[in-house]
């Protein structure tokens, strides 16, 4: 991996889109914050150069990860080789070729490389993601994590912990751009939780140590890229064996979401009936997430590696040390299990919303699926509106959630896209951008209005062109 950054091409295309506009929000007492963003990964950095290009100043982004190299998940939880998505999808740069992830691969390795590339590597787009925040110089505040959203009169009191002090902030606008478990959290089935100490099994959203499974046998259950991703550490760490354990009878292997990436389907998803847009989140359900080709391919070439299809844990327990599990189809003996099942959706479930959590709209609050298309999990997503803003669930009981906007994977069954992956930010950004803007506008309009008709020095006065002026005797002295 290549660390040194092409400066002649990121500021040459700095240079000509010109300054960034200034500030234009009015500021009001007592608010110390238009816009805070709440997470510091690929999706806070693109937010924070989105609203500065808006002329939205007072903006702060913040993360609770300790550092940059431990902010989002592509060098801590992530454990793909490759991104999932296509090379070529605009992401981050939103817009800007200059600033793409091609246009810094290119200058470090060559666009012969470029071209080689299938997909993008992890640990790549890791370090495109470092260069661009710095490059964009995005300030990240790490090491402050939110603890609790309080609504306040025409603001939101932010309560923090920062370097592990309380302290509170107010912001008018909120952006959730905190990842997958940023809408409820790591599902981790009951199976485990139930009868199994915590130091045996662990979700793949977690820290895990795949060197101490060195000679030891795992367990991993679900059959996602996660799951897939996370037998392949261990045993590429030198497990003993690894087992996964699927429910389904084969691996899920119809992307069809990849149908409807299309500018005409994302860019208009929104305005689609309701009925259409479940219909297409069941749809989803029912083929399943798709673990990618190369996913499966590193773990198969193990001859240690074992798929057990049809396989449903019944039961799970401690004895001698090691975890014994009924799966379904036998009994088996393991010293670790890794949980590779995915996110719950429930925004009552977040600390932070506790204030209101049961005051957000869900699906099930706004739409009834015909006979047979019911599904309990997708009911209790968020019923997003066209920014991505929460709706109430009782019109005039909270108005404030207009002024939450959310950029994480909740989102999907309202957008019909994995929001908060690359493939949602040629279009919700900006969206989202331009509701915030909009809003700051018109909550200010009276300033806006003096602003707008206020005193204006003339540019030049008459003398310019006073000897210019056609007269009479101009005429005379003409003929």
């Amino acid at each position: 991996m290549v660390h040194s950054p092409p400066v002649a091409a990121s500021v040459e295309t700095l240079r000509l889109i010109g300054p960034d506009p200034q500030n234009w929000v009015p500021p009001r007492p007592g608010i110390d914050h238009n816009v805070a963003v709440v997470g510091g990964g690929q999706s806070g950095t693109a937010f924070a150069f989105a609203l500065r290009r808006a002329g939205i100043g007072d903006v702060t982004v913040i993360d609770g990860a300790p550092d940059p190299a431990n902010a989002g998940v592509w060098l801590t939880r992530a454990r793909m080789n490759k991104l999932r998505t296509p090379k070529a999808v605009p992401g981050p740069e939103l817009g800007l070729p200059g600033l793409s992830f091609q246009a810094w691969y290119e200058a470090n390795q060559g666009a012969d490389a470029y071209a080689a590339l299938d997909r993008i590597p992890r640990i790549e787009w890791a370090a495109y993601l470092n260069w661009l925040r710095e490059t964009l110089a995005v300030p990240v505040r790490y090491r402050t994590r939110l603890t609790r959203i309080e609504p306040a009169s025409d603001h939101f009191r932010l309560h923090l912990e920062v370097d592990g002090h309380a302290t509170i902030e107010t912001a008018r606008k909120i952006i959730l751009a905190n990842g997958v478990g940023g809408g409820g959290g790591a599902y981790v089935p009951d199976v485990l939780t139930r009868r199994l100490p915590t130091g045996f099994y662990a979700h793949t959203s977690q820290d895990i140590d795949f060197n101490a499974l060195r000679g030891k046998s795992v367990a991993v259950i679900g059959a996602a890229a996660s799951a897939f991703d996370a037998a392949a550490v261990a045993l590429e760490s030198g497990a003993a064996d690894v087992h996964l354990f699927a429910r389904r009878d084969s691996i899920a292997s119809l992307p069809v979401i990849r149908l409807r990436v299309y500018p005409g389907a994302y860019d208009n998803y929104f305005g689609l009936p309701d009925e259409f847009r479940w219909r297409q989140a069941v749809r989803f359900r029912q083929a399943g997430s798709t673990p990618p080709v190369d996913a499966i391919e590193r773990v198969v070439r193990f001859p240690n590696f074992h798929l057990h299809l049809s396989s449903t844990w019944q039961a799970a327990e401690i004895d001698a040390n090691r975890i014994v599990a009924d799966t379904g189809d036998g009994v088996f003996r393991f010293d670790f299990a890794i949980a590779g099942t995915g996110y719950f959706v429930d925004p009552e479930a977040r600390p932070e919303l506790a204030d209101f959590g049961g005051k957000i709209a869900r699906w099930r609050d706004r739409f009834t699926p015909r006979a047979g298309e019911e599904d309990d999990a997708l009911a209790a997503y968020p019923y997003l509106g066209a920014a991505h803003e929460y709706l109430e669930r009782t019109p005039g009981r909270a108005p404030y959630l207009k002024d939450i906007h959310v950029f994480n994977p909740t989102g999907f069954v309202s957008h019909g896209l994995p929001i908060g992956d690359i493939l949602s930010f040629r279009r919700h950004i900006p969206a989202i951008v331009a509701r915030i803007s909009r809003d700051l506008f018109f909550a200010d309009i009276d300033a806006h209005d003096q602003r707008i008709n206020g005193p204006i020095a003339p540019d030049f006065s008459p003398d310019l062109y006073a000897a210019s002026i056609w007269t009479p005797s101009r005429r005379v002295a003409a003929e």
